[in-house]
């Protein structure tokens, strides 16, 4: 990790708002501008977070959740305590069938959001580590498939490239909404967008 980069950090902006007003990440502010768009959250009462690390989105969905609902975090890595009531943390692999069930065991029932900002680990070789990525998303996906409301909400973080087009016409087979967005937050040199999809058009029960 570079001083430059280091330095370019500690000035932007969202990272400094993010330390100011007590949230893990800077990604916080992109899924509150998201949110903000669309209202996703809003009235929502169970939400998961996939590549939930360090916490900032689990942050922003407890605020607009509050006390009724719960809030399910799932990553590779632990997530520190949020010291947050209904906040529950999974450490463990989304490709993984026994995660799929502890997460379903969390939940009364069906979800009203499912968040993915799922990445891998960042190689440098730019067309692998895209194709890790909407392998990931594809993951997601499915999975929101498995665990929404007819009516729920997909979030997803999309690296954009060769098969990115491929996965928006995947998301656009399976939600009759769907938007592309790229929040103020994400940094302008960045490739990831976000898809926002909502109602099922084929709902499991």
């Amino acid at each position: 990790m570079s001083r430059r980069w280091i330095t370019e950090r500690r000035r932007e902006p969202y990272h400094r708002m993010a330390k100011e007003q007590g949230y893990r990440s800077r990604a916080a502010f992109k899924l509150k501008q998201l949110n903000s768009r669309f209202g996703f959250l809003d009235g929502a009462r169970y939400v998961l977070d996939m590549g939930a690390a360090p916490g900032g989105w689990l942050q922003v969905a407890r605020e607009v959740v509050g006390d009724r609902g719960l809030v399910v975090g799932v990553d590779l890595e632990s997530v520190k305590p949020l010291g947050l009531n209904n906040v529950m943390t999974i450490v463990g692999d989304v490709t993984d069938g026994e995660t799929l069930k502890q997460i379903i065991r969390l939940f009364p029932g069906k979800v009203d959001v499912v968040l993915s900002d799922l990445a891998p680990n960042v190689s440098g070789v730019w067309d692998v580590d895209h194709l890790r990525q909407i392998d990931l998303s594809r993951i997601a996906l499915m999975l929101s498939e498995k665990l929404l409301k007819p009516e729920g909400w997909f979030v997803v973080k999309v690296f954009q490239g060769f098969e990115y087009n491929m996965f928006l016409e995947e998301v656009k087979s399976t939600f009759s909404f769907v938007k592309v967005v790229k929040p103020k937050a994400s940094r302008k040199a960045s490739a990831e967008i976000y898809l926002v999809a909502g109602n099922l058009r084929n709902f499991r029960k």
